[in-house]
């Protein structure tokens, strides 16, 4: 016997939704991945699945929620700070790797269990679910596919100043974004 719980649409539900609703379930999706890397129990619960099948949307307050959550990674954050690994207070940055498959990750979990500062789980959602790398179901664009043309040339414009221009917006390293 299996007991299953209603809780909401599957967030592939939303992969054509209006841009404002996408905009907010990703805007949840970042603070998901921020409170499971950071927070006042000081475990980091690094998420090893990350798909569209594994997030739902509430159906009476559109709040994103984790369904499967059965591959997690725990990393104990004071340990850490006690025992000091190998590098353990510098940035652990996740590389891009375009695998060709559904909801792909690398990771090395030697690393990520050995680091204060890891950016695995917005790396995943960025990767897996927001950006163009992302893919489900045999399509591709994640769920910021096709921004309106006023955010595009928004966009474009923080990519690429205009030669001579004294005003530049501030601009990422190209390692630190993800959500593209």
């Amino acid at each position: 016997m299996v007991a299953v719980n209603y809780v909401g649409e599957e967030l592939w539900s939303y992969f054509n939704a209006p841009w404002e609703k996408r905009v907010d379930l990703a805007w949840q999706l970042m603070e998901i991945a921020e409170q499971l890397t950071n927070n006042d129990f000081e475990f980091a619960l690094y998420l090893l699945d990350v798909s569209f099948d594994n997030f739902a949307v509430g159906p009476r307050n559109g709040k994103v929620i984790i369904v499967d959550a059965e591959n997690v990674l725990v990393a104990d954050k004071r340990l850490i700070r006690q025992n000091k690994p190998e590098n353990w207070d510098v940035w652990y940055e996740s590389k891009f790797d375009d695998c060709d498959k559904e909801a792909c990750l690398s990771f090395l979990k030697e690393i990520i269990c050995a680091r204060i500062t890891v950016d695995h789980n917005y790396y995943a959602v960025c990767q897996n679910l927001l950006s163009r790398h992302a893919t489900w179901c045999g399509t591709s664009g994640g769920l910021l596919h096709d921004p309106p043309k006023e955010i595009l040339s928004l966009l474009e414009a923080i990519h690429l100043p205009k030669k001579g221009s004294h005003h530049t917006l501030f601009r990422a390293p190209e390692s630190s974004r993800c959500c593209g």
